[in-house]
């Protein structure tokens, strides 16, 4: 987190003094960084710091970050467009300068997860960092929990080799499909079309500003449904419901420019059509806010022991930005092409990845994070691959039910 705040603090200086357009790339490619690595270490450290209760949601909060950060951006760019002189952009870019001081301050001044600090070989200060993250004496259970996971990772000395074994298949292939879903829900191609409709809907030069504090707005409010939720439904529950709901609005939405535009783009909505339109890009953008969304974060970073944990972070964020890239290179020649069918397009794969979570994602819901293997092991399709001796903390909670 500290290398990410540090990046992001050169690259948002460097983005607004830039004197050419090679300054502003390198610096463009410091904030990437930054995000990379921030995208692989947060989930991580809040999976590891939570307790198992409320997980899902401290976890979210990386999220909910991320959206109100979208809103404020479209908010300042908006702002910014209009100063006169050609410098408002310099402005938007170097105010990223203050996230990245909080961000850099505040890795330094974070403690380091009771995992982290056993990896190192203190254990005694890894069960006091525990207690005082817990807020109580009695840790044991979970402090052995911590001490066999360190000790079963000490026994690897090569996370990107030993992730390949099939023993880790589960947390392998979850890793890999999770984040390539996520990019094929279509946020992106809703996002997209939102401009042009707000400017319908009679917003004219403001559309873009309207865009971006509805879906935002949207988007904050649903990602704290997904908060409050995520431990009491489960992420199964978010998944699916938020799955049925992108399909059925993705459906709808291709449907109605279909019927108004037809296959050569010719036709207009009217005001009653624009609103309803509004409303089917709404709640589409809400279920993907509280399901896949945050989701496609928090389950890769829970999921993974710790002897895989860094590799397993790693190829979800790698996945995730390699998509990223490739959706938003292709994505105005598919437009151009399928036109109104590239909502059924990505309405396909909403499909697909729901069955998927239906089938082959057992939930991890108030499940400590170093017994998630337990749940593996358990279910139909991944126990194979799950070895009795990787079941920690197994033995000590049948004792405790004998008990």
């Amino acid at each position: 987190m500290l290398a990410g705040g540090v990046a992001f603090l050169i690259g948002s200086i460097l983005n607004g003094v830039a004197m050419n357009i090679g300054v502003l790339i390198f610096g463009r490619l410091l904030l990437g960084v930054g995000v990379g690595f921030a995208n692989q270490s947060v989930p991580v450290y809040l999976s590891e710091m939570a307790p198992a209760s409320i997980r899902g949601a401290l976890n979210i909060g990386f999220q909910m970050a991320i959206t109100i950060g979208i809103l404020a951006a479209g908010l300042i760019n908006y702002g910014t467009a209009k100063i006169e002189g050609g410098w408002g952009w310099r402005l938007s870019l170097v105010l990223a300068v203050f996230p990245a001081v909080v961000m850099t301050a505040g890795s330094y001044l974070l403690p380091d997860t009771p995992n982290s600090i056993l990896e190192r070989g203190q254990p005694e200060k890894a069960r006091q960092m525990l207690q005082k993250v817990r807020g109580t004496q009695h840790v044991d259970a979970e402090f052995q929990d911590l001490l066999d996971a360190t000790e079963a990772a000490k026994k690897v000395d090569h996370p990107w080799t030993n992730i390949l074994q099939p023993r880790y298949r589960p947390q392998l292939v979850l890793c890999i499909v999770i984040p390539f879903f996520q990019q094929l829900t279509g946020i992106n191609v809703v996002m997209f079309y939102a401009p042009v409709l707000f400017k319908t809907l009679g917003f004219g030069d403001d559309a873009s500003l309207m865009s971006a504090v509805i879906s935002g707005i949207v988007n904050v409010l649903a990602t704290m449904v997904s908060i409050y939720s995520v431990d009491k439904f489960g992420r199964r529950v978010l998944f699916l419901e938020g799955g049925a709901q992108m399909f059925l609005f993705q459906i709808a939405i291709g449907t109605m420019i279909a019927v108004r535009f037809g296959v050569n783009g010719d036709g207009e909505l009217s005001r009653w059509d624009a609103n309803i339109l509004l409303l089917f890009i709404c709640a589409y953008v809400a279920a993907f806010a509280w399901s896949w969304g945050p989701l496609g974060w928090l389950v890769p970073s829970e999921i993974c022991p710790l002897e895989i944990r860094s590799a397993g972070q790693g190829i979800n964020v790698a996945i995730n930005m390699i998509f990223t890239f490739i959706i938003g290179q292709v994505f105005l020649s598919m437009l151009c092409h399928m036109k109104f069918g590239l909502f059924f397009f990505f309405a396909g794969f909403v499909v697909i990845m729901t069955v998927f979570v239906y089938y082959f994602l057992p939930e991890t819901k108030n499940v400590p994070i170093e017994e998630i293997n337990q749940v593996w092991k358990q279910h139909w399709f991944w126990g194979k691959y799950i070895l009795d001796e990787a079941l920690i903390g197994l033995s000590r909670n049948d004792e405790g039910r004998d008990t």
